[in-house]
Formats: structure tokens, sequence, C-alpha cells
């Protein structure tokens, strides 16, 4: 058994986590390892991005891709909403981190994204 302390919103829980023999943790890894293989595939649209524009937008949640606001193109202030995501029945806007000109959307509606993930480019 192991004990760790996990703190969520400035609460400390302790746990207690039972390991549940060889085959558990035999499974464990390899199930863990296929979890980065999602993310790898953002990986191409990434290095796309950076010859289409140098600064990127990247969602601030883990979710799902619910609307795209702008357009490869389009001109952005700084805050304007780029992309909309939705993560736990919330939409949240992805934006503008300064003043620019969409260069590229590395994403299309129902795409599922991680946080960090980049979802599009400007210049």
């Amino acid at each position: 058994m192991k004990n760790y302390t996990i703190t969520v919103n400035g609460t400390a829980y302790d746990v207690s986590v039972e390991e549940t023999g060889a085959s558990a943790a035999a499974s464990a890894p390899a199930a863990k390892p296929a979890a980065p293989a999602p993310a790898a595939k953002p990986a191409a649209p990434k290095a796309s991005s950076g010859s289409a524009g140098g600064v990127e937008v990247k969602a601030g949640a883990a979710g799902k891709v619910f609307k795209l606001d702008t357009k490869v193109g389009d001109t952005v202030k700084k805050g304007d909403p780029v992309i909309t995501i939705e993560a736990m029945k919330m939409e949240i806007p992805v934006v503008a981190p300064q003043d620019g000109t969409v260069a590229s959307i590395d994403c299309s509606v129902g795409d599922a994204c991680e946080s960090g993930q980049v979802l599009a480019t400007l210049k």
C-alpha cells in the first residue's frame, strides 16, 4: 500500500492506494504510455504551425473544440477569442495573446485538445 498527499483547491487529502498484484502493475504502465500517444498527434500541427506564424495560441484547459471564432487571415487584438473549447460543460474562450493576424488554425470543431496544446498561430 502506498500513501500520498493530494492537494485540491488548497485542501490536503491523505490517500492510500493498494497495489493489487503483478498483473495489475504490469498492465498499468502499458496503459499510461498509450495516453501520450494521442498527444503525439498534435505534434504535427505544431511543426507546421511554426512556419505559418510565430505566436502560438494554446488551449488553457483540456476539452473539445466547440467553435472556431476566427479564420485564417482574420486580424485579432490581444484578448480577442480565437477558438472556443468546451470543458466540463463550460465554453472557454482561447484568446489571442497579442495583436496579430491568424496564420493557421490547427484544429477542427469536435477535436479533443489537451491543456497547452497549440490550436492556432498568429503572425
